[in-house]
């Protein structure tokens, strides 16, 4: 299979027709945790999951504003689906910074033909989000990788794993690159959260696995110089929520018009046209309107970024996805609560699944703390000191 090289229009294009047909099947997936194994599979062969691949190697190179708006459309028809190809986009920058021209054709190739990659970071019982205790040890000409991951997204779905370890010979952060399907991995399926229940997200199991001397690249050196690679995988994560807080606004908006009763004092025939609803939806559409332009102002100065690589480009842009992440976690949590209070008791029956949209958005927003977006952009405001460099912000 090859799949198709899109254009910036014709992905976003594309995106937003695959989240209109995400949007048909998105409540019975969360009601049932149906995992979503054709959708992904439609995703990959659409050619949305090869925009990031550098022309060098017949790939779209999309700029980070295209490849956001196709996140953000994919996230407004189910952020469950959108949130599974994000390490894989994450992981093929990665790759295109450290890996080998060897290393890089083959990957870039099989992406090209449909493969999907997934993370393997997080570990259960660390102390904190950087500290990992998966290890690869020397072994011949290659290494033996060992440990166990928790929250590794998408990793039900995935051709490939990008596994953070931890080098023995010295300490050093690295990706050790493996197929999902290589002796010694096992892929749980274990994922229980109240939200976003059909990421993939469960466990991997890493026992003396195999993995060549040439499918390592090197983690620590990324933030040892400026780099945009974590303000990219932030401004995702914004998307995503940013698609939550437009998709539960816009099914708020419909409940109203179609099934809310207005209150009595109102004096209206319709709940649409009762003045405090009014006003209610009012203050919701500015503030996901407010996130939507925090968020296209954030991946735009990624690319500006990318194009001219300073520490003070790095800076602006790791500030400014900070500030759209911080606005997307307050108002797609905020925007999925006040779905109920516009559209009324009614909007609460189990069955209509409304619920979904807080407890995705209160689950994929907890990935990294917003308040420590907040204190980075009020130790810039306050002190001129850059925000630091370390994946997270």
């Amino acid at each position: 299979m090859s799949v198709p090289v899109l254009g910036p229009a014709d992905a976003v294009e594309v995106a937003r027709t695959l989240g209109r047909a995400l949007a048909d099947g998105d409540i019975d997936r969360d009601l049932h945790r149906s995992l979503p194994y054709d959708e992904v599979k439609g995703l990959a062969e659409s050619g949305l999951l090869a925009l990031t691949v550098p022309a060098a190697f017949g790939g779209a190179d999309a700029s980070v504003s295209t490849v956001t708006e196709v996140f953000r459309a994919l996230a407004w028809g189910d952020p469950n689906v959108a949130q599974i190809p994000h390490s894989h986009v994450v992981f093929l920058n990665q790759l295109r910074l450290h890996g080998s021209p060897e290393h890089q054709q083959r990957i870039f190739g099989e992406v090209l033909a449909g493969s999907i990659v997934a993370n393997a970071q997080s570990e259960f019982g660390s102390k904190h989000v950087r500290d990992i205790r998966t290890t690869l040890s020397p072994a011949g000409a290659g290494w033996l990788l060992n440990g166990e991951k928790f929250y590794a997204t998408g990793s039900l779905f995935a051709d490939y794993l990008a596994v953070l370890s931890r080098r023995e010979t010295d300490g050093s952060l690295q990706v050790a690159w493996i197929r999902k399907d290589a002796s010694g991995v096992e892929v749980v399926d274990d994922w229980d959260a109240v939200g976003q229940r059909t990421t993939g997200s469960g466990t991997v199991r890493l026992t003396d696995v195999v993995v060549g001397a040439d499918w390592v690249t090197p983690f620590s050196v990324e933030f040892d110089r400026p780099t945009t690679y974590g303000a990219f995988a932030q401004v995702l994560h914004a998307a995503i929520d940013v698609g939550i807080a437009r998709r539960a606004l816009d099914e708020a908006g419909e409940f109203v018009r179609t099934t809310s009763r207005p209150y009595p004092d109102a004096g209206v025939e319709r709940a649409a046209e009762d003045p405090v609803v009014v006003h209610a939806f009012g203050q919701l559409e500015l503030a996901v309107r407010g996130s939507e332009a925090l968020l296209r102002v954030a991946a735009e100065a990624v690319d500006a970024a990318n194009r001219t690589l300073t520490e003070d480009t790095a800076a602006e842009a790791s500030l400014a996805v900070a500030a759209a992440r911080a606005s997307s976690t307050a108002v797609s949590v905020d925007v999925a609560s006040q779905l109920f209070q516009v559209a009324g008791t009614r909007a609460a029956l189990a069955g209509l699944n409304l619920d979904r949209h807080w407890r995705n958005a209160r689950t994929h927003s907890l990935h990294d703390p917003a308040g420590w977006k907040v204190h980075h952009l009020g130790r810039w405001a306050a002190d001129g000191i850059r925000p630091p460099r370390h994946g997270q912000i």
